[in-house]
């Protein structure tokens, strides 16, 4: 039976939580692209439908990363995670995972993933440049390059999340 209030409380703890960080993550969303609206959203020219490989794509995703205005002190590192073949295009999928490594821990207690697809359409011509989308670990909503500026408090929100868990869960 304390088992069981025990196990309800963290529950409950851990629900609050992520509800606080999501309302936080969307008010700072919106707030941001309030702010936004003036600045020129960043982007990079993609490659063409037909000159697209899964190494230009991870090279593209790096550059456009390198548009992001992040505190130096983030790593990441790029892994390919599969193909997807659709009815009317195929589907490159990538994983940027994140994490700030330090001296004293340089392995970090959590990371932060921000998921890109890639499609490839079978319908449009050849010419046309693939279509690029994102989505940050947690959330579902798909950000586009170009319409949407990258914020760095949505890996932090993520990291703080998951440390919190951690924390609240005891072996």
């Amino acid at each position: 039976m304390e088992v069981d209030i025990a196990l309800n409380k963290q529950a409950s703890t851990i629900i609050d939580i992520a509800l606080e960080n999501a309302q936080n993550y969307l008010l700072d969303l919106n707030e941001h692209q309030t702010e936004s609206c003036s600045n020129e959203m960043k982007n990079i020219e993609w490659t063409t439908c037909k000159d697209f490989t899964i190494e230009l794509g991870q090279k593209q995703i790096e550059e456009y990363i390198s548009t992001w205005e992040c505190h130096r002190s983030w790593l990441h590192c790029i892994d390919f995670l599969q193909e997807k073949e659709l009815e009317f295009s195929k589907q490159y999928h990538y994983r940027v995972r994140w994490s700030i490594p330090t001296r004293r821990k340089p392995i970090p207690r959590a990371t932060a993933c921000v998921y890109f697809i890639i499609e490839i359409s079978k319908v449009k011509p050849l010419s046309f440049p693939v279509e690029v989308y994102y989505l940050v670990e947690s959330n579902q909503l798909i950000h586009r390059p170009g319409q949407t500026s990258f914020r760095e408090k949505w890996l932090k929100d993520i990291i703080q999340s998951k440390i919190l868990l951690q924390e609240s869960v005891n072996f």
